[in-house]
């Protein structure tokens, strides 16, 4: 079905749940994913929720939906605009293609290798008000960042380098990612996180930028690419939970200070838990004599960087708002000796 005609089906329900909502004087809201049900992002997305309702004493309710339920993941920017969702959690890379600085933001390949260091150059280094001066021109509000962490790498070849890139078909969010795997020769393609699967066992690619060593494990990617990278040499997603400008505006002060809050603290909870289980995914997989951990060489990662550090460089010439994103993260890895 097309946005626009979801768009009319939609728009008879959403606003008889915000009537009905105002009358209540509480907020009842419906996010998507851009996770499918079962992930364990996801999984840890409800937790969020729930503890949204027990910030505001039931005041807010979130109904998280899964992926593809309302809308396409690359459109639900456009819904929360519209007002079909309330709000999204999702990587920003997706909108790459509507504000190219939606792309370098969201994952600035190379630059970050711990999960803390994203966080606080968003809270001290200028990204949540970079993030919201891009997003409330679409009608969103960007209400903070989170990320599963630094991603390992699937593949169904072995790779020991940049050099074994070249060639090689694989799935990677449209943007920065996609950009850098494509400048070291690979040939990138954007698919939805619930095809990937089902692309690798059935041979459409070789490989893909997906997400942690432990979901990936827990999803059985490893039985279908047994050759993953870890730890991960190329991402670390920034996950925005947003939600409608106007919704936003509506809410009382202490409402959106215990959204923000909310956000901050799973952040931890989801960093904290993920990398736990990648500690333990990793022992279970190197005791399988059919998977094999590659674990790239500091010179080799410093290749890959290499890469990245062009393609910032280009991606500061797309628009006015990426030349302001990369001044403004360049500034940031310089003050914090993070460039080196």
């Amino acid at each position: 079905m097309r946005f626009t005609a979801r768009l009319l089906a939609a728009t008879a329900l959403v606003s008889a749940g915000l009537a009905g909502a105002a009358a209540a004087q509480d907020f009842s809201l419906k996010f998507q994913s851009s996770d499918p049900a079962g992930n364990a992002n996801f999984l840890l997305q409800q937790e969020w929720a729930k503890d949204v309702a027990a910030k505001t004493d039931g005041r807010v309710e979130v109904d998280l939906l899964p992926v593809e339920t309302i809308v396409a993941h690359t459109e639900s920017q456009d819904a929360v605009a519209a007002g079909i969702i309330d709000g999204h959690v999702t990587d920003t890379s997706y909108f790459a293609g509507k504000e190219p600085a939606f792309g370098l933001i969201a994952n600035p390949v190379g630059a970050w290798s711990d999960p803390q260091q994203m966080f606080d150059f968003m809270e001290n280094g200028g990204g949540n008000e970079l993030m919201n001066e891009m997003l409330e021109p679409y009608g969103l509000h960007f209400i903070g960042a989170t990320t599963p962490g630094l991603e390992a790498f699937l593949s169904k070849v072995p790779l020991d380098g940049v050099d074994d890139l070249k060639g090689l078909k694989m799935r990677a969010p449209e943007g920065m990612v996609q950009k850098v795997f494509a400048a070291a020769g690979a040939s990138p393609v954007n698919l939805p996180g619930s095809e990937v699967f089902t692309s690798l066992d059935k041979g459409v690619i070789d490989a893909a930028d997906y997400t942690v060593f432990s979901t990936n494990h827990a999803q059985g990617m490893h039985d279908v690419a047994n050759h993953p990278v870890y730890p991960g040499f190329h991402s670390m997603p920034l996950v925005e939970v947003s939600i409608n400008k106007g919704v936003w505006d509506s809410m009382p002060e202490d409402i959106q200070s215990a959204l923000v809050e909310s956000v901050k603290d799973f952040r931890q909870l989801q960093v904290s838990t993920l990398a736990e289980r990648d500690m333990a995914a990793v022992k279970e997989a190197e005791a399988n004599a059919d998977i094999t951990v590659h674990n790239w060489s500091d010179e080799e990662r410093a290749k890959s960087r290499a890469f990245a550090k062009t393609e910032w460089e280009k991606a500061a010439e797309a628009s006015d708002a990426s030349r302001k994103v990369y001044d403004t993260l360049t500034a940031y890895l310089e003050e914090n000796g993070l460039l080196k």
